[in-house]
């Protein structure tokens, strides 16, 4: 009888954070808007209909699961989804 193969620990840490990102419909909402480039927060918001401290949130938690990165523009920050 074979033993299967069980996943290292920090392949189940990279899966927590990608299924934590997507646990969120808010958060699904986002990446979907993102799907077509890159936008704004302003623009996220409306995409999504929340509220700027809302998506900020959202987003912060997007980074850390390494689905969005962003990249500053003058005062405001432009969002993209990460590249694998």
């Amino acid at each position: 009888m074979t033993i299967p193969q069980v996943a290292s620990r920090d392949d189940v840490q990279v899966a927590a954070r990608l299924f934590r990102g997507l646990a969120e419909p808010t958060r699904l909402a986002l990446l979907t808007a993102l799907r077509d480039g890159e936008r704004t927060v302003s623009e996220l918001m409306s995409a999504v209909g929340a509220s700027q401290s809302g998506v900020s949130g959202h987003l912060a938690c997007l980074r850390d699961c390494g689905l969005v990165d962003f990249r500053p523009q003058g005062r405001a920050s432009i969002y993209r989804l990460a590249r694998p």
